[in-house]
């Protein structure tokens, strides 16, 4: 994470190794839509012996956006054939040495952008789709991330979390046609104008993601340095678990969802805590909640949840 650019909008990690080792995870791979691989990427298997479904032990993503210009930088580990992949990368693109190191560079299908990468270690590797790598590196290591560093703290421990800022959470719940059915998507059908107002106003949002038994507890923090809107965020989150309680128990909810359906949503919404943290800089609002294998089940025959409020 350190090598994460700290103009970034939003960083991802997963650690990959410790969650293999979580029984939830073998439920979540056979919930999780799986895209068929194109022959380019079979190809590249093929010659590189490198499969990220087995390979990659940890990755983390930063994300940027200069106008309309979106960039990421990643750093993996993993088991790496690191003589079969430049040779790849020589034969399929170009091969670069400056300061010591060797830079590759793959075109990316569909695109007029390249993916360029180094070898940091035996075991580490960092890629990006900018068009300096190297410049990217350097400021890197001299960066002053403490904003950062303190939000990734929090969550030290957790194998999966996502941290974003203002500018990508602005982005996310805008006005935009896009951005609001992605929202509603994400949110299963749920449209709510007051609540995307409020995420947008947030200075930071923090999930992370922690097995625990045969379940996932997620946790997201969401920061804001009004008072007054964390208030509002914590009070109409409660408002919406009880709406879809309510939901959920009436007939109609019981006539949409089977019973074991209804009831891995019940338990959903039974775990969920929300709670407040007033920071010095920063007033808080805790979502909490676990999800199942039952949940999973259930999610492909999921009715929107703004069906089950009306």
């Amino acid at each position: 994470m350190a090598l994460m650019p700290g103009e970034a909008r939003a960083v991802l990690f997963i650690d990959l190794t410790d969650l293999r080792r979580e029984p939830f995870f073998a439920d979540l791979l056979a919930w999780a839509p799986k895209p068929e691989a194109d022959q380019e990427y079979r190809q590249f298997v093929r010659d590189t012996c490198f499969d990220y479904e087995k390979d990659l032990d940890q990755l983390a993503l930063a994300f940027e956006q200069q106008g309309t210009q979106k960039t990421f930088y990643a750093v993996g580990t993993g088991h790496f054939d690191r003589k079969k992949i430049k040779a790849y990368a020589a034969k399929n693109g170009a091969v670069q040495n400056s300061g010591g190191a060797e830079f590759f560079s793959l075109p990316i299908a569909s695109s007029s952008a390249r993916l360029s990468f180094v070898f940091l270690k035996k075991n580490r590797i960092a890629f990006t789709n900018s068009s300096d790598i190297g410049t990217w590196l350097h400021s890197a290591k001299a960066k002053d991330d403490g904003e950062w560093r303190e939000r990734l703290a929090r969550v030290a421990g957790s194998p999966v979390f996502a941290v974003m800022r203002n500018e990508a959470l602005r982005e996310a719940f805008s006005a935009d046609p896009a951005s609001q059915a992605l929202a509603r998507k994400a949110t299963g059908g749920l449209s709510s104008p007051q609540l995307s107002s409020l995420l947008a106003q947030l200075q930071w949002l923090t999930v992370a993601g922690k097995p625990e038994n045969n379940k996932l507890r997620v946790s997201l923090d969401a920061e804001s340095v009004e008072d007054k809107n964390a208030q509002q965020l914590a009070d109409l989150l409660n408002g919406i678990v009880l709406l879809a309680r309510a939901g959920l128990s009436n007939m109609k909810g019981q006539q949409q969802l089977g019973s074991a359906t209804r009831q891995s949503y019940l338990a959903l919404l039974k775990s969920v805590e929300v709670s407040r943290i007033d920071r010095p800089d920063t007033k808080s609002v805790r979502l909490m909640f676990d999800v199942t294998p039952d949940l999973l089940k259930a999610a492909p025959n999921y009715a929107p949840a703004g069906a089950l409020l009306k």
